[in-house]
């Protein structure tokens, strides 16, 4: 009976240990430039900026934007900056998008909801803002 009792509390453990990082995933769906890569993390409805381009998109209206940015400014090299803690189920990343047009910053937010994390908000601003 301890033994099963032991297996059940190390199994939801190792599923942990083992759950790949979100923000290396999002990080690497950014540096591949591929939108489709990187909405596939935003909730339905996103809360985008790209440069100017301001609003709350579906998740498919935001794709396009993102295609968009990156047809114009295809990507070079992406690092995080930041990492804020994760607190209340909530994380900010910081980080700088080198393109063949200029560097520019990118923020987004993730969420954990239920056994799920999304992105609710995701910036890419110019240097200058």
């Amino acid at each position: 009976m301890k033994n099963k009792f032991l297996l059940f509390l190390l199994i939801p453990i190792s599923m942990l240990a083992f759950t790949p990082d979100i923000i290396d995933g999002i990080s690497a769906a950014i540096r591949s430039g591929n939108p489709k890569n990187i909405s596939k993390y935003f909730i339905e409805n996103i809360d985008l900026k790209v440069i100017n381009q301001e609003d709350v998109y579906s998740k498919q209206q935001a794709e396009m934007i993102l295609k968009d940015f990156f047809t114009k400014h295809p990507v070079k090299s992406y690092t995080v900056s930041h990492k804020s803690e994760l607190k209340a189920g909530s994380q900010y990343i910081l980080g700088v998008l080198e393109t063949t047009n200029g560097k520019f910053r990118i923020y987004f937010l993730t969420k954990i909801n239920g056994a799920e994390t999304h992105i609710h908000q995701f910036r890419i601003e110019t240097g200058n803002e």
